[in-house]
C-alpha cells in the first residue's frame, strides 16, 4: 500500500477510488450480475473469479473502498450487519470466551446470550467503558473476542478503544469494534488498535435506507481472517450485485452526509438540554456526557448523528412525543438522509435495559432549524 496515492479519504470516497471501467472507460462503476464465470480450457479462472457466493467484482469495488477508508488490509461485504457480526462469532471454537458490553445493539447481544445458553460460547457482559471490569473479565488464553460498540446504541456510552485493545491483546484476545455510529469519517478503530471493524452498512455507509448490508474490515489478513472469508462463502451471506452497487454509490457522499448530520445532532442535543420536558440527554458531544473525554480524544470531525433523551413524563410522554413529530419519522433504523425517532424500549421488548421514557433520534441532512421546530411543537404539550 506504500505506493498508493495519499489522497484525502473524502476524495477517495467521492471518486470510489477513481475506478474506471477498462472496456468502456465509464467513470460510474458497472454492475456485474453474473452468478458464475467461465473457465479457461485448462480449467483455470483467468478472470480471477469462480462463483458469486465467493467473489464478485461489484462487491470488490465497495470492499476496496472500505479497506482504504478504514486503513485495513482487506474487507468483506455481507447481506446484513447481523450477518457480518454473527460471522465473527461463528468462526470461534466451541467454548471460546467472549467479552461484550452491557449496552450494545440489542439483537447482537441477545444472539450472544442465546449462544451462551446453548454452551456454544462463554459470555461475560461488562459495563461500557469500565476498564477495571473489562480487565477482570478477561481470561488469558481463553478469551478470544472482546466486542466493543462505541458510541453504544442508544445510550451513546463510550469505550476507549486503545485501552481496551491493550488489555485484550495482553490476554491473547482480538478486539472487534462495531463502528456503525462513527463510520471512518469520525473514527478509524484500526488506528486505535482494533483487529476488526464491523459496520451495519445499512445505516450511514449507504445512507439512503434502501440497502440491507454489513461489512467487516480487518487490520491483518491472517489465519483468523481466512476463516471469516471461508465462512461467508460457505454460508452464502452475501449481497446481491445491485445492492453492492447501491452501497458503493451511497459511500461516495459519506463525507458530506456524516459531518452535516453530526453538526445538526450537536445543535439539537444542546437545545434539548434546555427543555423542561426533558430530564436527560445522551450525546457524546455534550461536555456533561460521561464519555465526552473519550469521544473528544477518539473521534474527529464531530460526534455522530445519533442521540437519545429521556422525558420527565415517563413512557406515555415518550409515546406521545414520538407520535406528534412530523419531520422525524417514527421508524426503526438510523443513519439515513431522513431523520427518524424511535421509542426504543417497546421495540426491544421484555428484558430491555433501555429506560421506557427514552426516545432515540437519528438526525438526517434536513435543515436543522426545521428539525428543532418539529421537536419543539411535539414537546411543548408535555
Amino acid at each position: 500500500m506504500a505506493d498508493e496515492p495519499r489522497d484525502h479519504p473524502a476524495t477517495l470516497a467521492a471518486q470510489a477510488l477513481g475506478l474506471v471501467d477498462p472496456t468502456t472507460r465509464s467513470i460510474v462503476p458497472p454492475i456485474y450480475p453474473s452468478a458464475t464465470y467461465e473457465r479457461a480450457s485448462d480449467g483455470s479462472y483467468p478472470g480471477g473469479h469462480t462463483y458469486t457466493r465467493d467473489q464478485n467484482p461489484t462487491y470488490e469495488q465497495a470492499e476496496a473502498l472500505l479497506t482504504r477508508l478504514e486503513g485495513g488490509q482487506d474487507a468483506l461485504l455481507f447481506s446484513s450487519g447481523m450477518a457480518a457480526a454473527t460471522t465473527v462469532f461463528e468462526t470461534l471454537d466451541t467454548g471460546d470466551h467472549v467479552v461484550a458490553p452491557v449496552q450494545m445493539y440489542w439483537t447482537i447481544q441477545r444472539w450472544l446470550e442465546d449462544l451462551a445458553s446453548r454452551g456454544r460460547i462463554v459470555l461475560d457482559l461488562v459495563p461500557n467503558g469500565d476498564q477495571a471490569a473489562l480487565e477482570a473479565a478477561l481470561r488469558p488464553g481463553r478469551t478470544k473476542i472482546v466486542w466493543v460498540e462505541t458510541p453504544a446504541n442508544p445510550s451513546c456510552a463510550m469505550t476507549d478503544i486503545a485501552a481496551t485493545a491493550g488489555a485484550a491483546h495482553a490476554a491473547g484476545a482480538r478486539v472487534v469494534v462495531d463502528s456503525t455510529l462513527c463510520t471512518p469519517v469520525l473514527c478509524r478503530p484500526i488506528e486505535h488498535g482494533a483487529d476488526l471493524v464491523m459496520h451495519s452498512a445499512t445505516k450511514q455507509l449507504n445512507g439512503h435506507a434502501d440497502v440491507l448490508a454489513g461489512a467487516l474490515i480487518t487490520a491483518q489478513r491472517d489465519a483468523q481472517w481466512e476463516r471469516v472469508i471461508h465462512d461467508r462463502g460457505y454460508r452464502g451471506a452475501v449481497l446481491g450485485p445491485f445492492e453492492a452497487w447501491l452501497l458503493l454509490r451511497g459511500m461516495r457522499t459519506l463525507f458530506l452526509r456524516v459531518p452535516h448530520s453530526s453538526i445538526s445532532a450537536q445543535r439539537i442535543a444542546e437545545w434539548l438540554t434546555t427543555q423542561s420536558a426533558v430530564s436527560e440527554v445522551f450525546y457524546p458531544g455534550l461536555p456533561t456526557h460521561a464519555g465526552h473525554a473519550i469521544a473528544a480524544r477518539q473521534m474527529s470531525g464531530g460526534f455522530g448523528m445519533l442521540l437519545s433523551f429521556r422525558l420527565r413524563g415517563g413512557a406515555s410522554a415518550a409515546t406521545h412525543v414520538a407520535g406528534r413529530l412530523r419531520l422525524f419519522k417514527n421508524a426503526t433504523s438510523l443513519g439515513g438522509v431522513e431523520s427518524l425517532v424511535e421509542h426504543r424500549a417497546p421495540v426491544e421488548g421484555p428484558g430491555t435495559r433501555v429506560p421506557d421514557d427514552l426516545l432515540r433520534l437519528s438526525v438526517g441532512i434536513e435543515v436543522v432549524e426545521d428539525l428543532q421546530a418539529d421537536l419543539e411543537q411535539a414537546l411543548e404539550r408535555e
